[in-house]
């Protein structure tokens, strides 16, 4: 289940929010500038779908964000519990940076953490199956996939050399929860 707490960035084991509703969570998170938004497929996808099925299956609301935000590129990751290298892809996320794009992501299947640090208020926003997240370019967050990752998410980009994280070198991140 989709969940969403904020937090003083000052207060980090006191919510100030705890939100489950979509649409509420949607609205908080727009006051914020992120978007977040839910996307139905309009295909049933088989059972390990590939890259392409899935952009296939999404390609109407992926269409609409590319042109309307100037996204150039899209891919599909995804991550599994027993990948060889999941621990290093964890570790490489959870710091706080920003990138100079916006990073978005739809999460086909699984789940991901999302923490967005904005002011003096933190949202963490975990993601499930069917969620729209856009962390807006230039704001501090980070993510966390789990320790036992799973999750199948389509990415948009407006660079086409895709992700490019620069960290702030705060110590925010550690001050605040983990997906697990």
């Amino acid at each position: 289940m989709s969940e969403m707490k904020v937090f003083s960035a000052d207060a980090p084991d006191a919510p100030e929010q705890h939100l489950t509703d979509k649409q509420a969570m949607a609205k908080v998170l727009a006051t914020a500038g992120v978007r977040y938004e839910q996307w139905q497929a309009s295909a049933a996808l088989s059972e390990q779908p590939s890259q392409d099925e899935v952009i296939a299956a999404y390609k109407a609301d992926i269409d609409r964000l590319m042109e309307s935000e100037g996204y150039q590129t899209v891919d599909v990751v995804s991550m599994v519990p027993d990948h060889p290298d999941k621990a290093v892809f964890r570790q490489k996320f959870l710091d706080e940076h920003r990138h100079s794009e916006d990073e978005v992501r739809f999460f086909v299947e699984g789940q991901g953490l999302f923490t967005l640090h904005i002011g003096d208020k933190v949202y963490e926003v975990l993601c499930t199956k069917g969620d729209l997240i856009s962390v807006p370019a230039n704001t501090p967050h980070w993510f966390d996939m789990g320790s036992q990752p799973r999750f199948v998410a389509i990415r948009l980009f407006n660079n086409t050399e895709g992700w490019v994280a620069n960290f702030t070198g705060s110590d925010i991140a550690s001050r605040f929860s983990r997906l697990d």
